[in-house]
């Protein structure tokens, strides 16, 4: 199948779709209450634009995100390194990892208001730990995955020290899977934006629950359709960095 012809059948199931769901509540089958219809989403949104509503929720939950992410993100690499290379540290950690890995983020809410009360701190704690675990378990799998054989010659070469192996053959031999993982972390971490904003933290998952209580169901869809926008926009991002940092691979 040619590619025109793949997004040509794309773009007819995503109309075939959008005219279902129109009909749905215009034909009283479903309650537009409870499931608006596409239709209405563009007022909805344009209002939101308009009060400013929008700009303010989107902002707070995007210094959430990148803040949480980053935290994340960089303790997984970190300890999934540490791990991965040594096996002392794996032997130490190991149940550890086994008692915590099983804990949703969720669970993490109480102890989340208590620490940092109902504060973006919170939010951020949240999402760092939703990431964290998808990104240590890619690390460490990606350094354990580093071919031996490479590591001998190094050290053959006079590349003894463990900063030395790190840097010039586990690192950038470990790379492709790290960047997988974190690709994984970017949907998961918008996952947890609406969980760690739902207690009353200002963000888009805040904003989620003040529309959903008044049965706007229109402005619900809208934002819905917003952490989608914007996962896209990090996603393709993300993905041309990738393929900056990895132009050495033929």
């Amino acid at each position: 199948m040619t590619r025109f012809a793949s997004t040509s059948l794309a773009a007819a199931g995503l109309l075939a779709f959008l005219i279902f769901w129109e009909a749905m509540p215009r034909l009283g089958l479903i309650n537009p209450a409870f499931l608006p219809p596409p239709s209405t989403i563009p007022p909805a949104f344009l209002k939101e634009i308009r009060i400013g509503v929008w700009w303010e929720a989107v902002a707070a939950s995007l210094s959430h995100y990148i803040a949480g992410l980053a935290a994340g993100a960089g303790a997984g690499i970190a300890l999934g390194l540490l791990v991965g290379m040594s096996h002392i540290a794996e032997a130490a950690t190991a149940w550890i990892v086994r008692l915590l890995r099983p804990i949703p983020g969720l669970a993490w809410v109480p102890f989340a208001i208590i620490w940092f009360g109902v504060q973006p701190e919170a939010a951020v704690f949240i999402i760092a730990i939703g990431v964290f675990w998808i990104v240590f378990f890619a690390t460490q799998g990606a350094v354990r995955s580093v071919d031996r054989d490479l590591i001998e010659v190094a050290q053959a070469f006079g590349f003894r020290s463990g900063w030395s192996r790190l840097t010039k053959i586990v690192l950038p031999a470990a790379t492709p899977g790290i960047l997988v993982g974190v690709r994984t972390a970017l949907g998961q971490a918008w996952m947890a934006v609406v969980a760690a904003e739902i207690f009353g933290v200002h963000g888009v998952g805040a904003r989620m629950m003040q529309a959903s209580s008044l049965l706007s169901t229109d402005i619900v869809v809208v934002y819905m359709l917003t952490m989608a926008g914007l996962y896209g926009l990090f996603d393709t991002g993300f993905v041309a960095l990738q393929g900056w940092l990895l132009r050495w691979r033929p």
